[in-house]
């Protein structure tokens, strides 16, 4: 074989183990996101949940609402689904992937709902435990419901977003695969905040600023968004429609921070 020919067959297999290496990324990466995201939450929640339940036990703070556990198995089964359906699509089993995606359209709109219904109830039992509790104690709980004023802004953002970004996702199941299963990539990552918020280990611009609550998010959508990058050389509509819905809400968080009109603001919306 000539030095040319030689060239040419190397060129040729690096080319097809490049494309084979593409197509697994291609495969997988989705199901990389959805573990990454049940980790993140895990990660969060479970050593918070472990803290507040004792503090239950030693009496320190009220029992949980079962609205709270509600939302919780909501969200674990939402992020639970997210990884099947990744798997079932990695896996080419796409028959079962539309089958078992009818349940987003059950888990999905129950999970705003509880969402709703949370964030009054959890505001009101700390404010009636404020009423309840002496003057020193009083003081301390009153300026926790402050810094839970500034929260609820995000959690209001969570409320209006995640249900646009999963209905945008759901509608374009048929007609554009592509844009699906980003959105409901995207649509997750704008409730990730709440698990990154109780990372006390990470570095935190809270309370006096929301701008890690917007950083850590965009880090957990960046592997898919490079390879998209890298892949295409350009970047998915999904991300465009993401950040133009979303840079509005950003803005609106940061202006109202910690302001004194959402403070009397969040306690009329939340009827204390």
């Amino acid at each position: 074989m000539s030095i040319s020919a030689t060239a040419a067959a190397e060129a040729v297999a690096r080319a097809h183990s490049n494309n084979s290496f593409a197509q697994l990324v291609d495969r997988w990466i989705y199901v990389f996101m959805a573990a990454s995201f049940i980790a993140y939450t895990l990660l969060g929640f479970i050593p918070d949940s472990i803290a507040k339940l004792a503090a239950v036990h030693a009496g320190q703070r009220p029992p949980f609402p079962p609205v709270l556990h509600a939302h919780a198995v909501l969200m674990g089964a939402f992020l639970l689904l997210l990884l099947a359906q990744s798997f079932l699509a990695a896996t080419g089993r796409l028959r079962y992937h539309r089958t078992l995606g009818i349940a987003a359209f059950v888990i999905g709109p129950a999970l705003v709902i509880a969402g709703v219904i949370l964030v009054p109830t959890m505001y009101q039992q700390v404010w009636h435990a404020a009423q309840a509790a002496p003057p020193g104690i009083r003081s301390a709980i009153e300026h926790g419901l402050r810094e839970f004023d500034n929260i609820m802004l995000v959690q209001i953002r969570v409320g209006v977003l995640f249900p646009i970004f999963l209905a945008i996702a759901l509608a374009a199941r048929k007609s554009d695969p592509g844009l699906h299963k980003r959105m409901m990539f995207l649509a997750v990552a704008i409730a990730l905040p709440a698990a990154f918020d109780r990372m006390s280990w990470l570095p935190s611009s809270l309370p006096g600023s929301p701008l890690t609550l917007e950083l850590y998010p965009l880090l957990a959508i960046a592997p898919m968004f490079a390879w998209d990058l890298v892949r295409t050389r350009s970047v998915h509509k999904a991300y465009v429609i993401w950040a133009l819905v979303s840079l509005p809400f950003a803005i609106l968080v940061h202006t109202l921070w910690n302001s004194e009109w959402w403070h009397a603001t969040a306690r009329q919306l939340v009827g204390v």
